[in-house]
């Protein structure tokens, strides 16, 4: 969050090593912006391309992960770095309860925002209202994208003493809160 609010920074939190190596790149051809890479310590699970989108999508700063098929989405979920894999784990419980989610990997804000509008507005659809964003931290800037009826897992507290694994199970950021905190964003409570 703090070097999201940093003038010119381009931030970019990529979800799997696909996406690491698309981010890279990118840092290496920014001629008049510092970009800064922010990876994470857990081991996370390399998407399966040929069943996912292609991680260049990335470039645009936040693309289509995942997708519903031939209809639009109930609800959207939106993450980056760590949180996407939560959030694909996500769709395919609210999948079995017959809920259309689509997932956004969004790395960037900052190139998503230098994207047309045309296209932002193809990957967060103006008329699809519910929409959850997933931040293992605090949730400022997030409103921008899940708009008035839309919500945020963050964190508003600092300071857990735990395994890793457990504190983030602890604070919520697990595929069954994520479900359960969709399910309440999409019955209007």
């Amino acid at each position: 969050a703090a070097l999201r609010v940093i003038p010119q920074l381009i931030v970019i939190r990529p979800a799997d090593a696909n996406e690491t190596t698309v981010a890279w790149r990118i840092a290496l051809t920014q001629r008049h912006r510092p970009v800064a890479l922010v990876l994470t310590r857990q081991n996370l699970p390399i998407f399966d391309r040929a069943q996912m989108a292609a991680a260049d999508g990335l470039a645009r700063g936040a693309y289509i992960l995942l997708d519903t098929e031939g209809a639009m989405p109930d609800i959207i979920l939106i993450a980056s770095g760590s949180e996407v894999s939560l959030a694909v784990e996500a769709r395919q419980q609210l999948a079995q309860q017959g809920i259309r989610a689509r997932v956004v990997s969004m790395p960037s804000w900052e190139l998503f925002e230098q994207q047309p509008q045309t296209y932002r507005a193809a990957v967060l659809p103006p008329a699809v209202r519910k929409r959850l964003a997933i931040e293992a931290g605090v949730p400022q800037g997030w409103r921008d994208y899940v708009g008035p009826q839309g919500d945020i897992i963050g964190l508003t507290r600092f300071g857990a003493s735990a395994p890793g694994a457990v504190v983030m199970d602890k604070l919520g950021f697990n595929a069954p809160h994520i479900v359960a905190r969709a399910l309440k964003l999409l019955a209007g409570t």
